[in-house]
């Protein structure tokens, strides 16, 4: 049964008072923050600030000890399990991408789009022109159309990681939480993210973490910088890296 309720927000995403604690340390602690439908947001902060935990809470890979999570206004996260979390239109992108390195770009994105997955529908089911009219779309939006063929361990770090994003997309998301898409990447493919990211915002809410600053500066959206499982500082980049405790225990390092 997925938990609803009357909606309580307007925020597509909505974290009020989290505390998630592992062996008497507080990964996150007390934290609230909001995100909006169609908004991107940037997720910035040093290691162990508690960005995985977060997106580990919104999956429901992990349970808070306390607070409240909810999506779309009325969903309870916390009382849903992850294929349900996912279900209700919740994708999520690694650090490392996890593609089908023995199967083709196109053939990736086959295998991701939404479709039923029934045993008996699996069986019989055979790609027709809506399939590959979506495909077409994917492979132009992730920017691998010239590489449709080719086998996905074949290509780039870069193209993994576009790929990847590619076959979330295929599943028709409310809300992408992107996991530092940049590291590793060349500065072309950098920037070609940014772009990319740009694009997928138009009709889907993203939340990206990532330590590349100047990647963050280029996508040119809100900014929240966690430490020790709370927000530090929210705002533009401009606010967040002059912000002098931002600068104290992230950025001045």
């Amino acid at each position: 049964m997925m938990w609803a309720m009357e909606a309580l927000t307007t925020a597509l995403l909505y974290l009020n008072g989290v505390t998630v604690s592992f062996d008497g340390f507080r990964a996150l602690n007390n934290l609230s923050f909001a995100v909006e439908p169609g908004e991107m947001r940037a997720i910035i902060g040093p290691n162990g600030a508690g960005k995985t935990t977060m997106m580990d809470v919104v999956t429901g890979k992990t349970r808070p000890d306390l607070g409240d999570v909810m999506f779309d206004g009325s969903y309870d996260l916390t009382r849903l399990d992850e294929a349900e979390i996912a279900e209700l239109g919740i994708g999520r992108k690694f650090q490392k991408p996890t593609v089908f390195q023995n199967q083709t770009v196109a053939d990736n994105l086959e295998l991701a789009l939404k479709s039923d997955r029934h045993v008996r529908a699996t069986l019989w089911w055979q790609e027709g022109p809506s399939e590959r009219r979506r495909i077409d779309e994917l492979l132009a939006t992730i920017r691998l159309t010239a590489v449709r063929d080719r086998l996905a361990g074949s290509l780039s770090h870069g193209q993994r990681q576009w790929l990847e994003i590619g076959m979330l997309l295929a599943q028709d998301p409310k809300l992408l939480l992107v996991d530092e898409p940049v590291a590793g990447m060349t500065d072309v493919e950098t920037q070609q993210t940014a772009e990319l990211l740009k694009e997928i915002n138009r009709d889907r809410t993203v939340v990206v973490v990532e330590h590349d600053m100047a990647f963050v500066r280029e996508l040119g959206v809100k900014v929240t910088c966690l430490h020790e499982g709370s927000v530090l500082a929210e705002g533009s980049i401009d606010q967040v890296s002059t912000n002098e405790r931002v600068v104290e225990v992230y950025l001045g390092r």
